[in-house]
């Protein structure tokens, strides 16, 4: 192993390869340069030979005879074509076998027929597969016919074996080189696939963590920012009326809005390489879950709405993914509840799991005046009551949803307001005695 190594390393063999690499760049680039180099190499072993040693009588075929200016013609006449061999194999094969009968026929044999072979490879390579057999067949034809003509010279047998073997060594290194072509090729155009498919991929992961992540900002940010709005609007109307009501305001704002900053860091550094404590990121803490519910009804009351908080079965064996998407969905639902039936709103919160799945339902009477407020991007209370949102807030529930085979419907209630209602297909625990929790607004 050590020895290949250095052989490998050898700087001869470095060179070799390193010219073997401009070779097949130069051959790609500019193909005609590698075949006139064929033809002048092919003039000069088999074509020189000739003409500086016109053979003597103890050759196969005399040709001292013959002139040199003809045979240069038939010489020129053989290599040339070669100069086309790689764009169009079978008309070179058509010529390089018209000039080879030709020169036979005048009973005239040259080191230069080798071209012949070389033509008859091209095909093998580069032609069209129906024309091989055609192509194969005219070559034994002829070599039978070459034969014919020595056969008073030379053993038939001999010259047909060697002929035959010379035209099949062409053929099978021509369609070796094409299937290795052909299967080097399919190859490289699976990995090429491989690669797209694996950018792909990348690309939708990407767009999924990006969905995934403006996801959560939405749920986090615009849960305390619609807190944060209602308090700033009681607090305001509170001024005038109680004073120190504002200032108690004030405070809630502040510690929303701390709230909110602690998760929009702790979902930050899930995004971070290599969370943890200290300098590199903050300290990560749980994601919020179906306990935290009742800190969540917490947070809404403050903003002035009246929040009943109802359980049924046993929640607290769901996975930590199912307990994040009820806890979001709830979120989001009491937000835009908030949001559009104003502070003055009564809400219903269920959670309930029985066999058939998780069921999530939110529910709210509108504006206690009968008053509608304005809608914002995710739309919301309009004149004739609320329409299917556009924005983000559905389409994000939804999203959540259908990740563990769930639904999401909303729409007016009979009585007037706004109910929203998911359900989550996983099989959750058997159902327990349901609890009702209440949190009334002061």
């Amino acid at each position: 192993m050590a020895n290949e190594d250095l052989l490998w390393e050898h700087p001869l063999v470095a060179r070799l390869i390193r010219g073997g690499r401009r070779l097949r760049q130069d051959h790609r680039s500019r193909p005609w340069l590698l075949n006139t180099g064929l033809v002048v190499l092919v003039l000069l072993l088999f074509g020189l030979p000739d003409l500086l040693h016109r053979g003597d009588r103890d050759e196969l075929v005399r040709v001292t005879d013959f002139p040199v200016v003809g045979a240069v013609a038939l010489q020129l006449g053989l290599a040339l074509p070669l100069l086309w061999r790689r764009s169009r194999p079978v008309t070179v094969f058509a010529a390089v076998m018209t000039v080879f009968l030709l020169q036979w026929s005048m009973d005239v044999w040259l080191h230069i027929d080798i071209a012949l072979f070389i033509a008859l490879y091209g095909v093998a390579r580069r032609g069209g597969l129906r024309y091989l057999p055609w192509v194969c067949g005219v070559t034994v034809a002829a070599m039978v016919l070459v034969v014919l003509r020595v056969s008073t010279v030379a053993s038939p047998f001999e010259a047909m074996f060697f002929l035959c073997s010379a035209a099949t060594a062409a053929v099978a290194l021509g369609l070796g080189v094409r299937i290795g072509q052909a299967h080097l090729g399919a190859l490289r155009e699976r990995a090429a696939r491989l690669e797209r498919e694996r950018d792909q991929q990348n690309r939708l992961a990407a767009a999924a963590e990006r969905a995934r992540v403006a996801r959560e900002m939405h749920d986090i940010i615009g849960h305390n920012l619609s807190v944060i709005i209602g308090l700033a609007d009681g607090g305001a109307y509170a001024a005038d009326v109680v004073p120190e009501r504002s200032k108690e305001a004030l405070q809630l704002i502040a510690g929303t809005s701390r709230q909110a900053l602690g998760e929009l860091r702790r979902m930050l550094g899930v995004l971070r390489e290599e969370p943890g404590p200290g300098p590199q990121g903050p300290e990560l803490s749980p994601q919020p879950g179906i306990a935290d519910l009742e800190a969540l009804c917490e947070r809404v009351r403050v903003a002035g709405p009246e929040v009943a908080y109802r359980t049924a079965g046993d929640l607290d064996t769901l996975n930590e993914g199912v307990q994040l998407t009820v806890y979001r969905i709830a979120q989001e639902s009491l937000t835009n509840a908030l949001k559009h039936a104003g502070p003055d709103t009564r809400t219903f919160l269920t959670v309930a799991a029985d066999a058939g799945g998780i069921r999530i339902r939110v529910e709210d009477t509108g504006p206690a005046d009968g008053r509608t407020v304005p809608a914002g991007p995710d739309t919301g209370h309009t004149d004739v009551g609320r329409s299917w949102p556009s924005g983000q807030g559905i389409a994000g529930m939804a999203e959540r949803a259908a990740l563990y085979g769930g639904t999401v419907t909303a729409g007016p209630r009979p009585g007037g307001g706004w109910a929203v209602e998911t359900r989550l297909d996983p099989a959750p625990p058997p159902a327990v005695p349901a609890r009702l929790h209440r949190c009334e607004a002061s």
